[in-house]
Parts: structure tokens; sequence; C-alpha cells
């Protein structure tokens, strides 16, 4: 059965090439409109094992009309199949909550809707690309202004399975940014905005994984307690949250899930980072979340993993140049620690301007490994996701 945007492709791109096979079985990707659940859901368990991800509006959007810009109809036709791949919806602004009830509506029960939550005060404290709207200290907005909506539209849909990234970037970088005065003048804003957003959220329908970084981040040697620990003391200061699953890593990042050995295996301090691949960095950090007293099951975002060796250092996260579409979003991951891989960065989306002049160009948008010419964070890039489709693994 063909995804519902799939049908848009007849008016969309007429003629210029056939309609694509209908998709693969087994991934989590988009279905047709189904029924919702007859009864309230109550998640537990692994919320990915029997659902498949919701392909949300606002990026099967963008993929259709990038797959009409496309003029090589083979290349045109393995594009569109991506608007039927349940990725996760960024909620990065106040404005951005009117399109969260539109992408909750049509959820069927066999379904997961994804979102992620994404407006603390100070965003992105030891970035400049993605920083947000919302200003250090501003923390009574953040709960009054943007979590408190968010709840009250969840609260509607009972029968609605719901899956959440909360905040990524944050925590990680109250460890290992601690150094930067943006960070912290950030830190007790975090804290308490995630701490907030985690025991408002905790619905029976919605299963909860707080940002981890990636391996490379507080998969260091050094890092893992620490970090174990920062998670875990937000965690229980929200009254450990029973809808709380665990974590999400590599969130809009490049790691590798099981390569071997890792893709900064032989650089020269190799030694003090075991956590070489996103299966080692979840097999090292789980136990530490368990003995920091908190939930550790993980989902790895490959939604842009499928190459390696492309970048020059592991911190090295801006629209990577060469990067490909990685493994579907799938509830089968072999790993009883890993409840999925998902697609949690929407991919075309950028990660940051690559202009010099501009006020939120990063440096990192600059980088000799960092595709250029690229626009401001989250604005589509055209030739970035082509790069993307050709590049992915497995093709389209």
């Amino acid at each position: 059965m063909k995804g519902i945007y799939t049908a848009l492709v007849a008016s969309a791109i007429t003629g210029a090439f056939a309609a694509p096979s209908p998709i693969e079985q087994g991934p989590i990707t988009a279905r047709a409109a189904a029924a919702a659940c007859a009864t309230p859901v109550t998640l537990s368990g692994n919320p990915f094992a029997s659902r498949t991800i919701y392909a949300n509006k606002e990026y099967s959007k963008e993929v259709v009309a990038a797959a009409s810009a496309i003029s090589d109809s083979s290349l045109a036709a393995k594009a569109l199949k991506v608007a039927d791949v349940g990725t996760f919806l960024w909620i990065d602004t106040m404005a951005r909550i009117s399109v969260v009830e539109e992408n909750l509506k049509d959820v069927g029960c066999n379904q997961i809707a994804a979102l992620v939550i994404y407006d603390l005060p100070g965003r992105d404290c030891a970035a400049k690309a993605s920083n947000g709207e919302l200003a250090v200290g501003d923390i009574a907005t953040y709960k009054s202004q943007y979590i408190d909506p968010i709840v009250a539209i969840f609260k509607k849909y009972p029968n609605t399975a719901i899956a959440l990234v909360i905040e990524p970037d944050s925590l990680p970088n109250l460890v290992t940014n601690s150094d930067k005065q943006a960070c912290k003048d950030s830190a007790t804003g975090y804290k308490d905005g995630v701490a907030y957003a985690l025991k408002s959220l905790n619905l029976p329908n919605i299963a909860m994984y707080i940002d981890a970084g990636h391996g490379g981040w507080l998969g260091w040697n050094d890092n893992l307690k620490p970090g174990a620990k920062g998670l875990a003391d937000v965690y229980k200061a929200a009254g450990s949250p029973k809808q709380v699953r665990g974590v999400a890593t590599n969130v809009a990042g490049w790691n590798a899930y099981d390569l071997s050995p890792g893709e900064f295996s032989k650089a020269t301090d190799a030694q003090w980072n075991k956590a070489q691949n996103e299966k080692l960095y979840v097999s090292l950090f789980s136990p530490e979340l368990k003995s920091a007293g908190m939930p550790s099951q993980a989902i790895i975002d490959t939604g842009r993993n499928a190459v390696t060796g492309l970048r020059k250092e592991w911190g090295d996260w801006c629209n990577v140049n060469g990067a490909g579409f990685g493994v579907r979003p799938t509830g089968s991951t072999g790993n009883t620690l890993v409840d999925a891989f998902v697609w949690v960065k929407p991919g075309g989306e950028s990660d940051g301007t690559s202009d010099t002049g501009a006020t939120r160009y990063d440096s990192y948008c600059g980088k000799e490994d960092a595709f250029k010419p690229a626009p401001e964070a989250g604005t589509w890039n055209q030739e970035y996701f082509e790069m993307l489709v050709k590049n992915a693994k497995p093709s389209f």
C-alpha cells in the first residue's frame, strides 16, 4: 500500500516518472490514514515494537515539493519515497505548536506520532546556528506558552500513541561545555525546563526519550558517569516520571551504529573513548544510567549516518558533506537495549548557514567537511537533500 503522500505525485510531477513501487514491508514507514484506537492507549515496554511511525505532514510536504523539482526521473522517484518514511516532527518554536494537532488527528492505531520538544530558554548554548527564541532565564514563558499548550493538545488525543525526544543537546552541553559562559547562564533553566517537560508530558500514551548526545560526546570515558548522573538528576527532579523510557542518541548526528573498528579508532586520542560507535555507546551508557537511577533504553537516529569517514573530528556536526540517508526506522534492532532506529533529524533541512556574515553563523558550518552553500538552520537545502537520496544505504 502506498503512503498517502505518494498519491500526490500524479498532480505534483505529472508524467515525469512512474509512481514508485509499494514501500518495503518491515521498517517503520508511513501508512495510509487508518482508524484511531477505540480506547485510550497506555504505553509500556518498547512503543515501537508493534507500531509504525506516522510520516508527519510537514516533512512529507517538503519532500514531495523537493521531488517535483528534480529533473532526473529515476532520482525523483527515489526522492519521493522519502515522504513515506516516518520522521520526527520538531516543535522548535511556540508558533510551531500550531501544526501539532494536524499531525495527530490522522495517526492510526497501528502507528505512533513522533515529535521533538525543543525550545528551551538559551537553547544550544554551545552553538550559534540553532539558537532559540527564548532568552536565558525566560523559563516562565517556556512553561506556560510552550510546554503547557503542547500538553493540552496531547490530552485531547488519549487514544493516540506518541513518542517524544526531549530537548536535544541541552543536558549534554551542561556536562561537556560547563566552562562556556552561555552554558553556565543556561544551566538552571535547562534543568528546570527539562524537568518540567518530563513531569508535564508524563501521560499514559506518551513515551519519552531524553537526548543523550552521542558516542563522540558523552561516550568519552570521563564523560559517561557525569553524563548519566546529569540526566538522572533531572529525571529524578521531575519525580521519576513513569513514561520516560530512556535516551535518544545520535540526534541529527552522523555516527555509525556498529562500524568496527570505529570511525575515529585510529585517532591519537582514541584510547580515551571506547564508544567508537553508537552500539558501543549505548552498551556503555546504559549501565551508567541504571546505576544513576534512570531508565536506560535507547533510540538511535540513523537518518543521515549511511556514509562514514566524512568528518575530520567527532565534533563536526554541521551539514556533513557526502552524507546519505541511513537505515529506515524500525523497532526490530536485534539489541535489547535499543528500542528503535529512528529518523529524528528531517534530512534536507539545514543544520546551519555557511554564510560567514550571518548573525547565526557557526564556524562548524564553514569547516572543510561541511556542505556549502547552506542556508539557515531548519531551512530546506535542495542540493543536500538530493545528495542524501543518492547516497542512501539501503538505496530507495
